[in-house]
């Protein structure tokens, strides 16, 4: 019990830094790159996510400081997009019991 609240305490005390996230139902992020090439960035993620739900917050923060890495780490080239599986009911069908779910985009638009 005392480790439930002291959780509890620690879930409510901790600001989300990803409170913009909450809310939308589909948004591309994708990280500012130096070059002006308008070629599409050669890697995509999808992000199968919820409101409320704490490890998708979770991942979504790893996620955006992966983005903000400089180097070989960075995941500067890289289209990532969060959809929320409540505004589609084929993926709230598919991912409910899952999420988080991170899927890769192949070539040919298959996950």
């Amino acid at each position: 019990m005392a480790v439930g609240s002291v959780l509890g305490s620690f879930a409510v005390a901790r600001p989300s830094p990803l409170l913009l996230f909450r809310g939308q139902k589909s948004f591309k992020f994708r990280s500012l790159s130096s070059s002006s090439s308008s070629a599409e960035p050669s890697k995509k993620l999808v992000l199968y996510s919820k409101p409320g739900c704490c490890l998708c917050d979770g991942l979504k923060e790893k996620l955006h400081a992966a983005f903000l890495l400089p180097g070989p780490d960075s995941l500067k080239d890289v289209d990532l997009q969060i959809r929320d599986i409540t505004s589609n009911p084929n993926w709230e069908n598919a991912y409910q019991y899952e999420i988080p779910v991170l899927a890769k985009v192949l070539s040919d638009g298959t996950e």
